[in-house]
């Protein structure tokens, strides 16, 4: 296998994007498979705005994983920056191979370049995995999060 590359997604990968996103347990609940409007607005919106990056990892040519990457400016923490990931994903055959872990390492390492405080994550509680894999790369369960679904 060759190096990963890492670049901002462009609309022809949106279908592939999507549908890593829904090829997950609690993805097939709540994604589709389709690029519908709702996903072409949200592609727009994320593209437009200079804090959000739509992250994919590609392998020999292939689109094998993706993120979304947030900066968020704050007064905390001395007016500091943080970096929030969202929507990570390996495609699922390429699973256990260090992908994710490659993955974890760069977008940190942007954050760090960019001067970031901390960078942040929220992961499901049924994901047990998860939760041991980002404990692994250091990250810490330090808060409690709450969502409100709208």
């Amino acid at each position: 296998m060759s190096d990963m590359i890492f670049r901002e997604a462009v609309r022809a990968d949106l279908p592939t994007v999507i549908a890593l996103l829904a090829d997950d347990v609690l993805g097939k609940a709540r994604d589709f498979t389709q690029v519908d409007e709702a996903y072409e607005r949200a592609f727009a919106d994320i593209s437009a705005d200079p804090r959000n990056f739509l992250i994919v990892a590609e392998q020999d040519g292939e689109l094998v994983g993706c993120l979304q990457i947030t900066y968020i400016p704050g007064l905390g923490r001395h007016g500091a920056e943080r970096s929030l990931i969202e929507s990570v994903r390996v495609r699922s055959d390429r699973r256990g191979q260090g992908l994710g872990r490659q993955m974890m390492a760069w977008v940190i390492d942007q954050a760090r370049q960019r001067g970031c405080a901390l960078v942040q994550l929220t992961t499901d509680k049924s994901r047990a995995d998860a939760h041991r894999f980002y404990l692994s790369l250091g990250f810490r369960a330090s808060h409690e999060g709450m969502k409100l679904p709208l």
